[in-house]
């Protein structure tokens, strides 16, 4: 039996206290909710008038969506001090929402349901699509699409659920960079050989997949696709370059870099421009025909950074390092990029590079991890690689011509696998501790990145504490008392949050309520209009359906710790 509002006051509040006269002053509206048969349950206000959100119309210069319903925030559900602010604090940057199974009726829905509260928001969701068959090679990352019919109609399910609203989708990390039973242009084989796979045409049925991928989400007439384009740590440029227009790069938006890894930025928007070079070339001034036999044709001849010689250097070159950031006058050769910068120059003339590309700065912030030589049998310094920190802050507007975003893709503080660096396991030798499973939460990493971001990351300025209470058969009252963390003073202030599923808040003691959908706004009268720095202000909120807090509250569109 549910005890009387009184009986949880009393157990909650001590006597006299301030909440207990809000309370009492709230006593009539919550009584709507448990009248007799016969009396009308008060009703949500209707939103206030008002211009729908612009939406975007690409992902250059829009506002990314930070997803309130984000596999971060879910973790955090089940965390408790620390642990639990530094989840809040990371979700509350825009980070991608990732999809990796399910059918295609499942996927569509799913993917519906973010681009739907992204499309009312007026701002732009990232969406990865992380479905191929035998994706990372069935390493720490598993699973995938059956075969490439399967995965065909999950990407229709996956195109579908977009529709005609905006979206940038990430296509298949790896997709590119791991190829089963491929030959690459020097005619290696490469690692990745699953015998469950006919090595005749495991290969070309990968660009089968990759190429219906982009074809189906670039028929939506708002959707930005990016191919996976590796990182300046992985594939050499001219190997990268002819993988992505196999891919069907040309017809998609671009590429994307260092997803998932720790590359420095610098360095990336360097590659990047040498992909973007290298496809011109191979595509304008010496155009190559894919699969024709015969040499890597204008891939062969496109600088790298395996080996930095051009003109400017008189063809002198050694190997880029990536343990710094590569710039034209860098004083250290393994730094320095005029070599390979003045042989493109010389290939294009007038030619200009076209092919865009995105960049993962989610924990890239001190570039990569310099792991101990010899230490362990093997260095997986891609696969959580301690005392990393968070890089630069997600952003569409970022004033270099083929850069379209700095996007965090990687989820920063979720797992990148069981690492054990070539011992037996199951602990991660680096760290002495037993890492999660790929895409788990890491607390451990996540303090990291967010003591070690660069630039650094401020605390969140305000929390919100639950207490949430079933009331009657069929509502809940809910106390949530808001702290003002910064220095600035709110006036005037108003709390917002996405409600659980069929959740309703009805009444708000003194103060003015909006529900549209599953968004509650509530924000104060006149009276109580200012939140001064470190001021409490505590809302009793009555409503129907089942008690329970938000994942994030926010004041004045800042989240908000809560507990």
């Amino acid at each position: 039996m549910t005890p009387p509002l009184e009986a949880f006051v009393s157990a909650t509040f001590p006597p006299g206290s301030r909440v207990v006269a809000v309370l009492a002053a709230a006593a009539l509206a919550l009584g709507t909710l448990t009248m007799s048969a016969g009396g009308a349950a008060a009703k949500p206000p209707k939103p206030a008038p008002g211009k729908p959100k612009p939406a975007p119309t690409g992902l250059v210069g829009s506002t990314l969506y930070v997803n309130p319903l984000s596999s971060t925030l879910e973790a955090a559900q089940s965390l408790t001090g620390q642990a639990r602010a530094d989840a809040q604090l990371l979700a509350s940057f825009p980070s991608a929402t990732w999809f990796t199974s399910g059918t295609p009726t499942e996927v569509r829905k799913e993917v519906h349901a973010v681009v739907t509260a992204a499309a009312k928001a007026g701002k732009m969701p990232v969406l990865v699509a992380y479905n191929l068959p035998f994706r990372d090679c069935a390493q720490y990352s598993a699973g995938g699409a059956l075969d490439t019919a399967a995965y065909k109609a999950w990407i229709d399910g996956f195109a579908a659920g977009i529709g005609n609203r905006p979206a940038t989708v990430i296509l298949e990390p790896d997709g590119v960079g791991i190829i089963p039973h491929y030959t690459t242009l020097d005619n290696n084989t490469e690692w990745c050989q699953p015998a469950e796979l006919d090595p005749a045409t495991a290969a070309s049925e990968r660009y089968v997949q990759l190429n219906h991928a982009v074809d189906a989400l670039k028929a939506k007439p708002k959707v930005s696709v990016y191919l996976d384009g590796t990182s300046s740590a992985w594939l050499n440029v001219g190997e990268v370059s002819d993988r992505l227009i196999k891919a069907g790069v040309q017809r998609a938006d671009g590429f994307y870099l260092n997803a998932s890894n720790y590359q420095f930025t610098t360095n990336q928007v360097v590659f990047g421009t040498w992909v973007s070079q290298c496809i011109a070339y191979a595509s304008v001034v010496q155009p190559y025909v894919p699969g024709a036999p015969g040499s890597p044709g204008a891939f062969g001849e496109c600088g790298n950074q395996y080996w930095n010689g051009g003109p400017a250097t008189d063809w002198q070159g050694v190997a880029m390092s990536p343990y710094g950031e590569w710039t034209p006058d860098n004083a250290d050769p393994a730094l320095n990029t005029t070599g390979v910068d003045s042989r493109y120059a010389s290939q294009l003339g007038s030619v200009v590079p076209t092919t865009h590309f995105v960049i993962d700065t989610s924990r890239n912030g001190l570039g990569p991890w310099q792991y101990p030589v010899g230490e362990y049998p093997a260095h997986e310094d891609w696969c959580n690689p301690p005392d990393r920190g968070l890089g630069a802050r997600p952003t569409t507007t970022t004033g270099i011509d083929l850069v379209d975003a700095l996007l965090w893709i990687k989820v920063p503080g979720e797992s990148d696998g069981n690492c054990y660096r070539g011992t037996a396991g199951p602990l991660d030798p680096a760290r002495g501790i037993e890492d999660p499973d790929a895409g788990q939460w890491f607390a451990v990493q996540a303090r990291e990145l967010i003591e070690l971001a660069n630039p650094p990351v401020a605390p969140l300025t305000c929390d919100v504490k639950v207490i949430s209470k079933k009331l009657g058969k069929k509502g809940f009252v809910s106390l949530l008392t808001v702290r003002n963390l910064g220095t600035e003073k709110l006036k005037p202030w108003q709390l917002s949050w996405t409600a659980p599923e069929g959740q309703k808040s009805v009444k708000v003691a003194g103060m003015k309520v909006k529900q549209s959908g599953d968004t509650v706004v509530v924000s104060p009268r006149k009276a109580r209009a200012t939140l001064k720095p470190g001021a409490r202000v505590t809302l009793v909120v009555a409503g129907k359906g089942s008690p329970g807090a938000a994942w994030q509250y926010l004041l004045n569109g800042r989240a908000c710790t809560s507990r």
